[in-house]
């Protein structure tokens, strides 16, 4: 090994030591203790820290992650093995060295809160394993350690004999399906695709009255970021539009369900239904009074001029201007629910029944629009609007469709939204709540109905789940979106691309060589 591999190697080292360095700053290790504390099984108080041994297993699964990534750079089985000793020695003197720094910072006295909010003594200590002087020997032991084994581990996964377990595990899966599949009756293997939904069907049915107040206000939420990614994904995976400010149609249905179906301030008190219906329509309103103008920009024009419009409506809302007929800041709360045959919706049991017809309803409309001429449409002005174009459709109707059927599903949940909370008001229709939902499209796979069902759960159930990550909840956002773009730039569970070229089998019978045409032509 000569000077420049071991400066590259070392730079890969100092990289992940930066990265734990920042984590430190902003005490996300502590809240990744915490979550390990938790799914182990030990709960923390909120406000409080774990115990010394989540912050080691917390360390050793990053050093691990870091030699695991870092072999994968090299072929040869010995270099890996020097690769990975001299990023993890760089890495744990680095962080050693960080952690001396925490040490006389701790023992000076020093109020680090001052420059730094969210690092305390306390969480500086649980870094350094509760050993003070000892702590950054202990640190530099752990990376190095840890650093090198996660690059054994990589070297013996991805050895050629235990490379073919996966392959042998899935084809050992894929026979004993069909075995199953073919042993059962002719009448099941023909419906199985109905007795599946059937078996769902109970699932949903039983599942909001058996696990508790606080899983059904998850799943509704969950549900409700469905239907909303469902809605933008038809604008910006169907039709190609970039739309920023689609929290302004989810403010459309909130405040149309509360101005009509709230005592104050206006004790209107039409019902639920009349409501849910205005709410939808007023949507529907807005995307006509925005679509028309803007229907011939693109990229990041129409971009700007939706970020703009939700940011206008957001501060209509919270004007002291609009304070009288809206609510102003105070917003707008005793929004009733529904009533069915009678039976009040008031609880979260029933709330979460209505939603998941609402998500049904959304998914069943999706594919009856993607399925369709107008779908085909949209993709065709999604890839190239000139071309598509060229072939008689008229661009600028189609986009302003996509832009109102979109709306129209995001009045529906933020109707579902006002009345399920008894209460809306500005900060519930920011601009986060926009990028929320198109990181959910993106997380999740464009075009992919599983996907927005996994990105909703990952972006919106696992942090209301683990309310340990409440803020650091932009970060985690950022990082996601950084490894999605790297790592799987389709989704989390990509859509389905329709197979355009079909294989041509060749024509054996006059002799000819597939591929090859008639040279006189």
């Amino acid at each position: 090994m000569n000077r420049q591999e071991f400066q590259k190697f070392s730079q890969h080292g100092l990289v992940f030591a930066i990265i734990m360095i920042f984590l430190v700053l902003v005490d996300f290790q502590t809240m990744f203790a915490t979550v390990i504390s938790k799914i182990l099984g030990t709960n923390v108080l909120r406000g409080g820290l774990p115990e010394v041994q989540y912050m080691v297993i917390f360390l050793v699964l990053y050093s691990l992650w870091m030699g695991w990534f870092i072999s994968r750079k090299e072929e040869n089985k010995s270099r890996r093995i020097i690769m990975t000793l001299v990023a993890s020695l760089t890495a744990g003197v680095v962080v050693g060295l960080f952690g001396l720094i925490l040490n006389s910072l701790i023992q000076s006295g020093t109020d680090v809160r001052r420059y730094l909010a969210a690092l305390s003594p306390e969480s500086m200590k649980l870094f350094l394993l509760n050993l003070d002087g000892l702590g950054p020997l202990a640190l530099l032991g752990v990376f190095t350690v840890s650093g090198l084994l996660g690059g054994v581990l990589s070297i013996i996964l991805q050895s050629p004999s235990v490379g073919k377990w996966p392959k042998t595990i899935k084809t050992g899966i894929s026979s004993t399906w069909q075995k199953f599949t073919g042993s059962l009756p002719p009448f099941i293997r023909k419906n199985a695709k109905y007795l599946a939904y059937l078996v769902l069907g109970i699932v949903i049915i039983v599942l909001p009255t058996r696990w508790g107040s606080y899983n059904n206000f998850v799943t509704g939420l969950v549900g409700l970021y469905i239907i909303l990614g469902i809605g933008l994904n038809i604008i910006v995976g169907l039709s190609g539009q970039l739309v920023l400010g689609f929290a302004a149609f989810f403010a459309m249905g909130a405040y149309s369900m509360a101005l009509l179906n709230a005592p104050l301030p206006h004790g209107l008190m039409w019902g639920f239904w009349p409501a849910l219906l205005v709410g939808v329509l007023m949507a529907v309103v807005a995307a006509i009074l925005l679509g028309l103008p803007m229907m011939r920009l693109r990229g990041d024009y129409l971009a700007i001029v939706t970020l703009g419009f939700g940011e206008i409506i957001r501060i209509l809302l919270k004007s002291d201007l609009l304070s009288d007929f809206s609510g102003g800041p105070r917003g707008i709360q005793d929004i009733k629910g529904p009533t069915i045959f009678g039976l009040p919706f008031n609880n979260d049991v029933q709330f979460t029944y209505l939603i998941i017809a609402g998500v049904i309803l959304a998914i069943f409309v999706y594919n009856r629009l993607e399925n369709s001429r107008t779908g085909r449409a949209w993709l065709a002005i999604k890839e190239d609007a000139i071309a598509a174009r060229a072939t008689g459709i008229n661009v600028q109707r189609n986009k302003l469709l996509a832009l109102c059927i979109g709306a129209a599903f995001a009045g529906l949940a933020g109707a579902f939204f006002a009345a399920r909370n008894q209460f809306t008001g500005p900060n519930d229709h920011t601009l986060m709540v926009s990028i929320n939902i198109l990181s959910i499209v993106i997380v999740g796979g464009m075009n992919s109905i599983p996907g927005i069902i996994l990105g909703a759960f990952t972006l919106k159930g696992l942090p209301e789940i683990l309310r340990e990550m409440e803020n650091y909840r932009l970060l985690v956002f950022g990082g996601l979106l950084v490894f999605m773009m790297i790592a799987r730039p389709e989704g989390l569970w990509p859509a389905k691309r329709p197979q355009l070229e079909k294989k041509i089998k060749p024509d054996t019978r006059d002799g000819d060589t597939p591929g090859k045409g008639d040279k006189n032509e």
